[in-house]
């Protein structure tokens, strides 16, 4: 897949619309002990953080779940999630603290500036109803230079995840991602790339830098 291509994107309110506008804390409450992709794009995805990620930094595992798909055999100072469920992410061994949070009801992260040497949301951008404001606050949580790993596949709650997602095809979403990024002015170095195996489900992966 080439990214060569230019998009612009004129967004509004209903373009962070989804079908089910129900409490999404009732939503998540029942926890899911189960991977949200196949084997094959969890590698893809384990290896990305292996390149971007920095031995014994400080990780934010930004919408958390059961797994995190870190590599084992890389050490790390601390693993922090946030996500909706708190028995999902008890249950996360790769974590060493985790906090239950709403994004869509509260996007200011609960940490103090330049706390992270790295982040990763994993197969979940598409259900931020407020993508730049997380992303904004975000890089305030994260060290100058510090990389963002944000990947995507094809597996999604179809009723939680935005309109303006649903009615792109995958390439469009690399560039949907790269646009929050830009609108949220912190980031720089932004690529977009095709880490999908040779079968099973796809994975794309959007990274930055914090400026």
């Amino acid at each position: 897949m080439s990214f060569d291509k230019r998009y612009k994107f004129t967004l509004t309110e209903d373009s962070f619309r989804r079908h089910d506008e129900g409490d999404d804390q009732a939503f998540y409450r029942v926890p899911r002990f189960v991977s949200h992709i196949d084997p094959g794009a969890i590698d893809a995805v384990t290896q990305l953080y292996r390149e971007y990620f920095p031995e014994n930094g400080a990780i934010l595992d930004l919408m958390s779940s059961f797994l995190s798909h870190l590599p084992e055999d890389c050490q790390y100072s601390k693993v922090v999630g946030l996500g909706m469920n708190d028995r999902e992410m008890a249950n996360n061994r790769q974590l060493d603290d985790w906090v239950v949070q709403d994004l869509n009801r509260q996007p200011r992260l609960p940490f103090i500036d330049n706390q992270f040497d790295a982040a990763g949301i994993c197969v979940s951008i598409d259900y931020l109803t407020n993508p730049v404001e997380v992303l904004r606050d975000l890089g305030r949580v994260m060290k100058r230079g510090a990389p963002l790993v944000i990947t995507y596949s094809n597996r999604l709650f179809e009723t939680k995840a935005t309109a303006a997602w649903l009615h792109l095809q995958d390439e469009h979403r690399a560039h949907l991602v790269r646009h929050f990024l830009e609108e949220a002015g912190c980031y720089e170095n932004i690529e977009m790339m095709d880490r999908s195996p040779r079968y099973g489900d796809p994975l794309y992966a959007v990274v930055a830098k914090v400026a």
